[in-house]
């Protein structure tokens, strides 16, 4: 069974997404804080980790930043997907530059995202 983290401040998606990965025979643990999905992360391990760009406390790249005390690049590439309401030409080559996928809210396609969460 993969272990999935979602790091998102948004209640409704947060939960929402929360339900239906476990509905799908996923491990979910969810985190509203960017300063506390980073101590989990550092702490446990995450098949998948969905973070979302925009938190409250501090954006989903510093969590990335963070996250490198422990993976190496190939390895965050393959763990982090990116959520994000802002698409911008910056936003993008900043994902890029992490090699993570990028996921934009509200989802087009739930279907195709959760697929893309839980390869």
């Amino acid at each position: 069974m993969k272990n999935i983290l979602i790091v998102e401040d948004e209640i409704l998606i947060q939960q929402s997404l929360k339900k239906l990965l476990e509905r799908r025979g996923f491990f979910v643990e969810v985190s509203s804080s960017g300063k506390t999905a980073i101590e989990m992360i550092l702490s446990k391990d995450y098949d998948r980790i969905v973070c979302d760009l925009m938190l409250q406390d501090i954006s989903g790249f510093d969590v990335i930043e963070e996250s490198k005390k422990k993976y190496n690049a190939n390895q965050l590439s393959k763990k982090f997907i990116i959520m994000t309401a802002y698409n911008s030409p910056q936003v993008l080559s900043r994902a890029n530059s992490y090699k993570c996928l990028l996921i934009n809210k509200p989802f087009d396609d739930l279907e195709q995202a959760m697929r893309l969460m839980t390869e």
